[in-house]
């Protein structure tokens, strides 16, 4: 049976105007419909409020804004807990072997990796305990609280007294896979804006080349360097822009090509040794040394987070696990290397097809849309932070992700 108060129509006020007895038949028929389906109702009570007109698709927008705001908050309230939940599969003791990271070990005790923190046990006598290498065993307990504790017994070289390692503080665990860190900041796809602007740069290849390639030589301004050292050239692309706010937070990069330093001074003078394509004037100098601490622990955020995902290496838009992305949110906002935050893909907008009753009755396109809430899609680390935007690596991805894709504390 149609309710009193959900029936609609939709009358052309120009055939009415053109048509006498096409308004008459459509007003008889709202008033049959009305009549039949209340059970009399509108004859027997004459005080019968009137029904609303069908929904604007701006007013569904407006509906759907509110509880579409809320989406990101309420999917990380239910994947997320206050304390560090077990992994069903944690062992009692685990021996750090080399390639491991400091992610893929806390996987194996937690559900929740980003709770390393909670249960990691500091052993004060210890120099440096966060620090984990091959060899080292973690045991798994139970705290004075009740809570799980891990705590380290380190390896074989280890020394008794005192507590130091003969052991290189390069061979120690990473927090995420280094070399595809390593690689990122080598061969750089995003420019900070204020990065790009202060970055030495090519003032012209020698001989007079328009462009130069591998054998070429080239003249390099502003650049304070040790001979033989090694360097990324980089091309400044098209701006990167906040979503947010339209800033321009940084710039797209594409990799030319690599160079040796071969004099320095001002200019100093480069080979190229690799050529991704034609390096020219302007291009930007960029030291391929790897200049992120990995060695950060991983943690969630204390304060909230909401921003998006503006960018990927490579350039793709679809992308997954082990990837770098590039997030409108940095330093400024709270963030710093080793914060752990979830990925929501964003909820898309639908039609609804029931929005109005008479849309079946008259044939009338529905014109109501709903946008569907975020969704958990994944999580990133963030491990590179500028004053609004930060690097991040993808650990986990449940589904493909996108560029604009919502982040949010996980």
């Amino acid at each position: 049976m149609l309710d009193y108060q959900r029936v609609t129509a939709r009358i052309d006020s120009r055939q009415c105007a053109s048509s006498p007895a096409g308004g008459a038949l459509a007003t008889i028929l709202i008033i049959g419909l009305l009549t039949g389906c209340s059970g009399g109702k509108a004859s027997r009570d004459e005080s019968a409020t009137p029904p609303p007109p069908p929904p604007t698709e701006e007013a569904a927008s407006a509906a759907a804004a509110e509880p579409a705001a809320q989406a990101t908050e309420e999917a990380a309230a239910e994947t997320s807990t206050s304390q560090p939940v077990l992994n069903p599969s944690a062992p009692q003791k685990y021996v750090v072997q080399r390639g491991d990271t400091l992610w893929d070990i806390a996987s194996k005790f937690l559900r929740d990796p980003w709770f390393w923190p909670e249960i990691w046990y500091v052993n004060p006598q210890i120099e440096n305990p966060h620090l984990i290498y091959p060899g080292d065993t973690l045991s798994l307990g139970v705290g004075a609280n009740g809570q799980p504790v891990v705590s380290l017994e380190r390896g074989a070289n280890a020394r008794l007294s005192p507590q130091m390692r003969g052991q290189a503080l390069e061979d120690a665990i990473k927090a995420i896979p280094y070399e595809i860190i390593a690689a990122f900041m080598s061969k750089p796809s995003v420019l900070e804006k204020g990065e790009a602007k202060k970055l030495p740069y090519v003032l012209t290849p020698r001989d007079h080349h328009l462009v130069a390639g591998v054998g070429n030589e080239i003249y390099v301004m502003n650049l304070n360097a040790e001979q033989n050292s090694r360097f990324s050239i980089v091309r400044v692309g098209d701006p990167l822009v906040d979503p947010d706010d339209n800033h321009v937070v940084g710039y797209q990069g594409i990799y030319t090509g690599s160079a040796r330093v071969e004099r320095p001074g001002q200019p100093a003078k480069l080979a190229l040794t690799e050529s991704a394509r034609e390096t020219r004037e302007g291009d930007r100098v960029v030291s391929d040394s790897l200049d992120v601490p990995l060695d950060f622990v991983p943690h969630a955020p204390e304060k909230g987070v909401n921003g998006r995902i503006m960018s990927v290496i490579d350039g793709v838009t679809i992308f997954g696990a082990f990837q770098v992305v590039v997030v409108n949110r940095g330093a400024s906002h709270g963030l710093e290397p080793g914060h752990v935050l979830a990925v929501f893909e964003k909820g898309e907008k639908v039609r609804d097809l029931h929005s109005s009753t008479f849309t079946i009755l008259t044939g009338d396109a529905p014109r109501a849309r709903v946008r569907l809430p975020d969704e958990r899609a994944g999580t990133f680390m963030v491990f590179k932070t500028y004053d609004r935007i930060s690097y991040g690596l993808v650990m986990t991805a449940d589904r493909p992700l996108h560029v604009g894709d919502v982040i949010g504390n996980p």
